[in-house]
């Protein structure tokens, strides 16, 4: 399992998933289509935190920047889709 493949649970639960209940559980192959808005959903999150002075500009830029880098991959069907991060949001 690589780093990009570890759960959000992971720190939670002493056991993995059963691989049944993560294929029935994830909706990733669905909801994927909705990449472009889950991205400008991010965009404007990070936008907003830069606003409110949670994160500089710089970072913003940063996330903005891998964003669109992965938004890029997504495009030119580079992506690898992973059904252990869940959904659309996880992955990306």
């Amino acid at each position: 399992m690589t780093a990009s493949d570890k759960k959000l649970s992971s720190a939670r639960l002493t056991q993995p998933t059963n691989k049944f209940v993560e294929e029935f559980t994830a909706s990733v192959m669905f909801d994927k289509r909705m990449y472009q808005q889950d991205i400008q959903g991010s965009v404007a999150h990070a936008t907003m935190l830069c606003k409110v002075g949670v994160l500089t500009e710089t970072e913003r830029d940063q996330i903005i920047t891998g964003l669109q880098q992965i938004e890029s991959e997504i495009d030119n069907d580079q992506f690898e889709w992973s059904i252990a991060q869940e959904d659309v949001h996880m992955n990306i």
